[in-house]
């Protein structure tokens, strides 16, 4: 049989890839034989046996494209009720407008090279999977890690916006702290140890509830909207300043930071792709269907909430959208108090969906033996328990010892940005080095797309160290530690027969052959 796409994807099935590996190395494919150690690209493999992967499984055919889609709208729609608005205090509505409109550009963009390599290599670890056969070992675990900081760090900032909310609300008396983080955690978490289609399930009818609330709040402040509100913040003495850029051109590159927050992790869909239906026809519909839906919705908020109820306004507000309501109407109105307390769904939907996220990254790397393999073991109901846990536990303590959401969501920004950037490239290097390589949905543009991506995510990645040089040096920290273990320990433990990995190593066989 010639190498091609269909030993692709069969390879994605453990009891094939084992009988692959007996045909390729001739050992018997018992769970207790001898496994065998190479040494490729400066690391070492080991192919483990087919009980390890048979520990190791997904629950397939879970989601369909709407699900999908369901999921990139969950992972983001907690940034339109709150942290875009901060924006406006760095570069006031003009330069958040030229900030959002860049971001936009650069997500669509990246989305649709995203949607291509998802098709391509659909494997759990999305990000890291695609470097991984692009850029290697290293760039595919530097990638991981930087997706991991993202949606590791993601959740425990937002369980700190949930306990302001919680405490702006009154609910049961209860103020912003530790007790609300862990609730957060201890109920999302084990409605997802009860299993992914289940999860899923929940997860889409509380993005629904958010998605009633952003529609109810246009409606509603739309008769209030005058243009001339947008431009209320006065124009200070920075180069180029003016009623349009009262920072100066100087505040458009601040401003880029709250302008990924309208889109931040519908980047993350593609790591459903072992649990999807039909991943060649389900991902490209489900990112780029998230994606239309987030783009619609930033630009409403955008418009709106500062048009009704002034730039000034709510550019320092934790809690943006009753504000407006309130400022617009003159006072409480039953439009503010549903906007308020269904907006906690909002920020509910991103949490529980991100937690999703860093499982199946942490899962994946844990599975190839980039970080410890007990990590990927799934329990009865096809979920990574340990993937799901010891994250959790990691981001209830920092959001109990820190309680700075700000700083958490800047340090998961620039993990992301890193992510974008290594991701465009892994696109531009696969289409320029295997042009061959079965692609079932192709990016509009090439790698024009996705060099526009790219430049964009690099303009990211500076603006971080602007608005935020401490987070920067945190997650460099982090990385730092990470590369460290992968250069002295896990790179001489990793597992050949991981679908991320074979997928490399398919690719190198292919190689050769065609150079016989």
């Amino acid at each position: 049989m010639e190498p091609g796409p269909d030993l692709v994807h069969l390879c994605l099935d453990p009891v094939v890839r084992e009988e692959i590996l007996m045909a390729t190395d001739g050992t018997t494919g018992k769970g207790d034989r001898p496994h065998r150690r190479t040494h490729v690209q400066g690391v070492d493999y080991e192919r483990v046996g087919a009980d390890y992967l048979r520990q190791r499984e997904l629950r397939r055919g879970a989601a369909g494209w709407l699900l999908l889609a369901g999921l990139g709208v969950a992972y983001v729609i907690s940034g339109d009720f709150a942290g875009w608005n901060f924006g406006l205090a760095e570069g006031g509505w003009g330069g958040l407008l030229i900030a959002t409109v860049l971001m936009a550009t650069m997500y669509t963009c990246m989305v649709f090279g995203l949607a291509e390599l998802a098709t391509a290599i659909p494997v759990a670890g999305a990000g890291y999977g695609f470097a991984r056969r692009a850029l290697g070992p290293f760039g595919g675990f530097a990638t991981g890690t930087a997706i991991l900081i993202e949606y590791a760090i993601a959740p425990a900032a937002i369980a700190v916006f949930i306990g302001g909310y919680v405490e702006a609300l009154g609910l049961f008396g209860l103020t912003s702290g530790w007790p609300v983080y862990l609730v957060c955690y201890a109920v999302f978490v084990g409605i997802h140890l009860w299993g992914v289609g289940e999860a899923l399930k929940v997860m889409f009818a509380i993005t629904a509830v958010a998605v009633v609330a952003l529609v109810a709040f246009v409606v509603g402040m739309v008769p209030r909207v005058e243009f001339g509100k947008l431009l209320d913040i006065a124009p200070t003495d920075a180069f180029g300043a003016s009623a349009f850029l009262p920072f100066g051109v100087a505040g458009v590159l601040a401003a880029l930071v709250y302008g990924i927050w309208f889109f931040l992790a519908v980047e993350g869909v593609p790591l459903a792709a072992e649990e999807a239906r039909d991943p060649a026809r389900d991902m490209p519909r489900g990112i780029l269907g998230a994606m239309a839906v987030l783009l619609v919705f930033a630009g409403l908020m955008l418009v709106i909430a500062p048009g009704a109820a002034g730039s000034s306004a709510i550019q320092d507000s934790d809690n943006p959208l009753p504000l407006a309501v309130r400022t617009a109407f003159g006072g409480d109105t039953w439009l503010a108090q549903f906007v308020n307390y269904v907006g906690l769904a909002g920020l509910v939907a991103s949490f529980f969906s991100i937690i999703y996220a860093y499982s199946r990254m942490l899962f994946a790397l844990s599975r190839a033996g980039y970080l410890p393999r007990r990590l990927s073991v799934t329990g009865r109901r096809k979920t990574p328990y340990l993937a799901l846990i010891v994250p959790a536990g990691i981001g209830f303590a920092l959001a109990a010892a820190t309680g700075n959401g700000a700083l958490l969501i800047n340090i998961a920004v620039f993990g992301a940005t890193v992510s974008y950037v290594l991701m465009m490239v892994s696109h531009i290097v696969l289409r320029v080095r295997e042009p061959q390589l079965p692609r079932p949905y192709r990016t509009p543009g090439g790698v024009v797309t996705t060099g526009v991506a790219l430049v964009l995510a690099a303009a990211a990645v500076v603006a971080t160290f602007v608005v935020d040089p401490l987070a920067a040096a945190i997650t460099a920290g982090i990385f730092v530690v990470a590369l460290a273990y992968f250069w002295f320990f896990s790179r001489h433990r990793l597992v050949a027969n991981a679908p991320e990995e074979e997928f490399a190593a398919i690719a190198r066989a292919e190689a050769e052959l065609a150079g016989d």
